[in-house]
């Protein structure tokens, strides 16, 4: 007889789980902050040190650094299109 098998084809009795509520009414999220462009988008990545890669860290460092600055890029353009990209000071003001 196989162990997977129930015994006497019975299902455990528990307790019923309740559908979630998907579609309840939430809060008004507050407006989003400006989105400012960072100086040097591989910052941080850099700051872990060298990818652990013998042999191809250099060529694995630069296009980590193309990929993060690209990123950059996209993320000012989607900021911009949707009017949350942070706005320098204009001269003289």
């Amino acid at each position: 007889m196989s162990g997977n098998r129930r015994k006497g084809g019975r299902r455990r009795q528990g307790s019923k789980l309740k559908p979630a509520e998907l579609w309840k009414p939430v809060p008004q999220l507050p407006d989003p902050l400006p989105i400012s462009l960072p100086a040097d988008p591989t910052m941080i990545v850099r700051s872990l040190g060298d990818p652990p890669l013998h042999g191809q860290g250099q060529q694995a460092e630069h296009e980590i650094a193309r990929v993060l600055v690209r990123a950059s890029m996209l993320a000012g353009a989607l900021a911009d299109v949707a009017g949350l990209l942070e706005q320098p000071d204009a001269p003289g003001h």
